[in-house]
């Protein structure tokens, strides 16, 4: 299993949001590049970084800072937000990011997420982010009619190396992940799906590694670690000592 700690960029700034709302931004380092320096440091395997304002925009804005990011850290980095078109994931890919996270892109042009998971095997993950079952884009600043299950068996059979599902609900408000949801969708395609939103501390980790969730790639945090309420050496001595498979 692996943990993803997450890096989301605002204006330059590392920042965690409450539900999505960029309005609800807490500030928790100036410097994107050297917090992944130190998640690499504390034994992460992977970093997963978002481009808040890129969601928004629909193209990438903080490109400076995600190039520091890559400049600092030896370790795989997943990177979403504002990737819209093969031109972006072809650029990204080329700069050294290893999976390009399509949210918005999967919903309203289904073709380019196939054609790039066809391109470029093992580098397109989907992210599906759910308010109430629906799927949220823009920057979950939309809300469409598709249900999260919907989307994720229309792409059963692209080649997507993994589905991000995220509650939005319970997305920075720690609250623990929503794992029964997640694990449900899991069970319904054979892509790989990674858990985000909500998680709250050890005992999240934990549950993870319960039996019943082992079809789970992993998960996704972020306020529990900068709020300090995850230890992350006892998160990943858990891990280890679980003797869960490493996916991915």
């Amino acid at each position: 299993m692996i943990l993803f700690p997450a890096i989301d960029l605002k204006d330059g700034q590392c920042v965690r949001l409450r539900q999505g709302e960029m309005a609800q931004a807490t500030v928790f380092s100036a410097d994107p590049a050297a917090q992944a320096r130190a998640f690499e440091e504390q034994g992460f395997e992977w970093l997963h970084v978002v481009d808040l304002n890129g969601a928004f925009a629909g193209k990438p804005v903080n490109a400076q800072a995600v190039e520091a990011i890559l400049a600092k850290v030896h370790i795989p980095v997943q990177l979403g937000g504002g990737i819209r078109d093969l031109d972006t994931i072809v650029a990204w890919l080329d700069k050294g990011i290893d999976r390009v996270i399509l949210g918005t892109a999967a919903v309203r042009d289904p073709h380019l997420v196939r054609e790039a998971a066809r391109d470029f095997p093992g580098c397109i993950v989907v992210g599906i982010d759910a308010r109430d079952g629906k799927v949220a884009i823009e920057g979950w600043a939309e809300t469409s009619e598709m249900t999260a299950l919907d989307l994720a068996r229309r792409f059963e059979d692209a080649g997507v190396s993994a589905i991000i599902h995220t509650d939005i609900a319970r997305d920075g408000v720690m609250e623990g992940l929503n794992l029964d949801a997640t694990a449900e969708l899991a069970r319904a395609v054979t892509i790989p799906v990674i858990a985000s939103g909500g998680l709250a501390g050890l005992e999240d980790v934990h549950r993870l590694l319960q039996p019943r969730y082992a079809m789970l790639e992993g998960a996704i945090t972020g306020r529990a670690l900068y709020d300090g309420r995850l230890d992350p050496r006892e998160a990943l001595a858990l891990i280890a000592a679980s003797g869960r498979p490493r996916q991915g």
